[in-house]
C-alpha cells in the first residue's frame, strides 16, 4: 500500500498538480483543465492540511473511500477537510482526458480570527466522503461558479483591510448554498434514500435480535454508518432531513421498541432486559426508557396487567 503524499500548504498543492505558484499563500482557485499531476503506478494519493471545495466536469478516474471506489459523472461538487486521505486510480485513457471545473483551496490560517473559524464545523458536509458528492443542476452550478469567481477576483485584486472579510462572506455564502442544495438532494433522491432507511431498519433489527448487543453493547452511530458505507455526518443529515431524527434517535427508537416487547410479553426483570439490550447498568436503561416514553419500565409493564 502506497504512502500518501502530505500537502501542508497551498503552494505544495500547486506543485503536486504541476501548476504555477498561487497568487495568495492561503487561498487559491485552481482551474481543473490546467492541472497535470504525476501519478505513481497510475494512482494519486494524498492527505492535505487545508480545505478543498471542488466542482468537476469530465473528471475521470476512480475515487476511493474505504474499500470501495466510485466513478464520477458531470456536475459534481465535493468537499474535503484537513487530514482526509484522498486516493484516485487512473487508467491509461484517463491521462489524456480533458477535465474542467474548479478546486478552491482554503488554508485554516486564512480563517483565523473570523466568524467562519468558529462556525465552519457546523457544515457537516465538509466531512462527507467522495461517494456522498453533491449533484448540481445547471442553475445551481452557475450560482456556485459565480461565487468562486468572486472569490478569485477579490484575492487577485489589490488587497486592503476589507479583502479578507469580503472573501470570508463569499465563502459563507457558498457553504450556505451547498447546505441548501444538499437538503434538496436528500429530498429529491427519495428512492435511494428510502432504500438506505430500509437497510438501516434491517441492520438494527438484526443487531437487536442477535447476540451482538449483549456482547458489544449498543451499536454506535459510527458502526451503523460504516455498515451502510456512509459517513456518520452524511447518514445523520440525510435521516434528519427525511424523518426529523438523527441516527442516534433511530438506534434508541429500535431499542425502546424491543424493550416494550420484552416488558409486555416476558417475565424477565428490568435488569435482565437491560442486560439483553446491551446496558451494563439497569439505571441507564431505565433513564433512557423514561426519557422516551414518559414512563419507567415498571410503570409501562404495570399498564399491561
Amino acid at each position: 500500500m502506497s504512502i500518501p503524499t502530505r500537502l501542508k500548504t497551498i503552494s505544495e498543492l500547486h506543485r503536486f498538480n504541476n501548476i504555477s505558484s498561487p497568487n495568495h499563500p492561503l487561498i487559491s482557485l485552481i482551474d481543473y483543465s490546467e492541472i497535470k499531476p504525476k501519478p505513481v503506478n497510475n494512482e494519486l494519493k494524498w492527505v492535505q492540511e487545508f480545505y478543498t471545495i471542488s466542482i468537476k466536469r469530465n473528471v475521470v478516474g476512480k475515487y476511493r473511500y474505504g474499500q470501495e471506489s466510485y466513478d464520477f459523472d458531470e456536475g459534481l461538487m465535493t468537499f474535503f477537510s484537513p487530514e482526509q486521505v484522498i486516493s484516485v486510480e487512473l487508467i491509461e485513457e484517463d491521462l489524456n482526458s480533458k477535465p474542467s471545473g474548479w478546486i478552491l483551496a482554503i488554508h485554516p490560517d486564512f480563517l483565523f480570527g473570523t466568524s467562519l473559524a468558529k462556525n465552519i464545523k457546523k457544515y457537516a458536509f465538509l466531512s462527507y466522503s467522495v461517494r456522498e458528492a453533491l449533484f448540481l443542476s445547471e442553475k445551481e452550478e452557475n450560482i456556485i461558479t459565480g461565487i468562486l469567481q468572486n472569490i478569485k477576483n477579490e484575492y487577485q485584486a489589490k488587497l486592503d483591510q476589507f479583502s479578507q472579510q469580503i472573501i470570508i462572506s463569499q465563502l459563507e455564502l457558498l457553504l450556505n448554498y451547498a447546505e441548501r442544495f444538499y437538503q434538496r438532494q436528500f429530498l429529491t433522491r427519495k428512492i435511494s434514500n428510502h432504500q438506505i432507511l430500509d437497510k438501516l431498519e434491517e441492520l438494527l433489527e438484526n443487531y437487536f435480535n442477535g447476540g451482538d448487543v449483549i456482547d458489544n453493547g449498543l451499536p454506535s452511530v459510527h458502526e451503523i454508518a460504516q455498515d451502510l458505507n456512509l459517513t456518520p455526518d452524511y447518514l445523520s443529515s440525510m435521516l434528519k432531513s427525511l424523518t426529523g431524527q438523527t441516527t442516534q434517535h433511530h438506534i434508541h427508537n429500535k431499542l425502546i421498541e424491543k424493550a416494550k416487547v420484552k416488558l409486555s410479553t416476558t417475565k424477565l426483570s428490568v435488569s435482565e432486559i437491560a442486560y439483553e439490550l446491551g446496558f451494563e447498568h439497569p439505571q441507564s436503561f431505565s433513564k433512557l426508557f423514561k426519557s422516551k416514553t414518559n414512563q419507567t419500565p415498571v410503570e409501562f409493564r404495570s399498564s399491561f396487567n
